[in-house]
């Protein structure tokens, strides 16, 4: 089966998972090796408005919204932000590597509102197509808390983040998804996604430090799009 060329990849994950840290370096690296790639931000605003908050002695974005309010506000900003990434993506020749995508505010809906609210999402959101893949950063709910402490930008709670890995768990999509483990450092998890996008990527010369050995079985390929079992890798230290 012939694999067309690999135009939009989504990296989505809980907060703390590294979906900003991999999506910036997964468009380095594939740049470098001679696949033009620009990373996208698809963000919602969450933590620009929690930073303003604090400013003002307020807790977050929801103490300035109300947390109805600071979604509302989030599914806009994030819906202006990938239509502007698609439109991007409509005319450029480079691959659109995507930090979040609509799952990601799905999920949001769910953990914080328990969905209300999430069929009205999916209308809008679903003006636009799905990334040609979507990778999904798994991380334990416990690791993401501590790196998001350690990172002292913004504050997430542990039984937040155990409730949106869950949701992302039960999204409709999520059989689709390729998932990666992302508990590892930087370099494995990014060597770790892209072993996993190789059966999409044209032969590339990668860096021998992040090179996938090929020793690896995708969560999907493009002849099985519904596998959804995590990439393993049979080698020892990954």
């Amino acid at each position: 089966m012939a694999v067309e060329r690999l135009r939009t990849v989504a990296l989505v994950g809980i907060d703390g998972s590294g979906k900003t840290t991999q999506a910036n370096r997964l468009a380095a690296v594939l740049s470098d090796a001679g696949l033009p790639a620009t990373y996208r931000q698809n963000a919602g605003g969450r933590a620009w408005f929690g930073h303003f908050a604090r400013r003002f002695g307020l807790a977050d974005g929801p103490a300035l919204f109300g947390r109805r309010g600071m979604l509302l506000v989030e599914s806009v900003l994030r819906w202006l932000a990938i239509a502007r990434t698609h439109l991007r993506s409509r005319f450029a020749r480079d691959l659109a590597v995507m930090d979040r995508h609509a799952v990601d505010q799905y999920v949001s809906i769910r953990a914080h509102a328990g969905g209300r609210g999430e069929r009205f999402a999916r209308l809008a959101y679903g003006l636009f197509a799905a990334p040609d893949v979507t990778v999904l950063l798994a991380v334990d709910p416990r690791d993401a808390y501590r790196r998001i402490e350690d990172r002292g930008t913004d504050h997430e709670s542990l039984e937040y983040l155990a409730a949106a890995d869950a949701a992302f768990r039960s999204l409709p999509e999520s059989p689709g998804f390729v998932v990666v483990d992302a508990g590892g450092a930087p370099d494995e998890v990014t060597t770790a996604v892209l072993a996993a996008l190789k059966p999409w990527l044209p032969p590339l010369h990668l860096p021998p430090d992040l090179d996938p050995d090929g020793d690896v079985t995708p969560a999907r390929t493009p002849e099985s799009p519904h596998r959804s079992s995590a990439p393993t890798r049979r080698s020892p230290g990954t």
